[in-house]
Parts: structure tokens; sequence; C-alpha cells
């Protein structure tokens, strides 16, 4: 089962690092066990651009999608078991010791077509 993990911070909070598990650890645990399939830190909020259309008019935005304290920071695809490998997976990344990170299954479909076996 695939999942995306989105990692959330508050840039505002001044993470310390203490106590925080080292991402390289994490990493090439995940990279050992064959879960990690793709991931990625984003850039800061300062450098976001919204699009949506509305009316057939597109209208683009400087900044987040939302306001909120937290903002996405990052990602990771990860391909195990289960929800529960995916929870252990998750709460083992240095983010969730500082932030919080949304585990969500991926559906298995591209522009409408079910993939094969999926």
């Amino acid at each position: 089962m695939k999942y995306m993990l989105i990692h959330a911070i508050d840039p505002a909070a001044g993470h310390s690092a203490e106590g925080v598990p080292a991402f390289d650890s994490w990493l090439a645990e995940m990279l050992a066990r064959g879960v990690t399939l793709h991931g990625d830190r984003l850039r800061s909020v300062d450098d976001a651009t919204t699009v949506q259309v509305r009316d057939r008019e597109i209208l683009v935005s400087d900044g987040p999608f939302a306001e909120t304290k937290e903002q996405i920071a990052g990602y990771d695809v990860i391909d195990c078991a289960d929800l529960d490998e995916a929870i252990e997976i998750a709460a083992k990344h240095p983010t969730a010791w500082m932030g919080t990170i949304e585990v969500r299954p991926i559906l298995s479909v591209q522009c409408g077509i079910p993939e094969e076996g999926g």
C-alpha cells in the first residue's frame, strides 16, 4: 500500500534539533527496508504560488494556499504493508518530533484509469 507522509512545521516555532532523531538515520533505515519511493523537502512558503481558475480566469497569488500556523515543509512517498507500518515509519521521522506528519493513502489511479493490479 502506498502512502504519502505530508510534513508540517511551524516555521516561527524555532525548533531545536536537541533530542530529535537524525534524518540520515531515518532515511538509511527506510532505504534498507525498501519502503521509500520518493521524498523531498520544500522551499519556504515565501516561495509558494497558488493557482486557481474561476469563471475561466486564471488567478495567481503569492504564498501558500492556507493561512495556518503550520506549513507544508516536505513529503515522502512510501510503500509498506498497511497503515500500522506507515504510522510506525512516520513516528520515526524527525519531523514528527518537532511538527506533524499527516499519513494519507494514495489512490492508485492515473487519469481515472486504475493501475494494473491496483
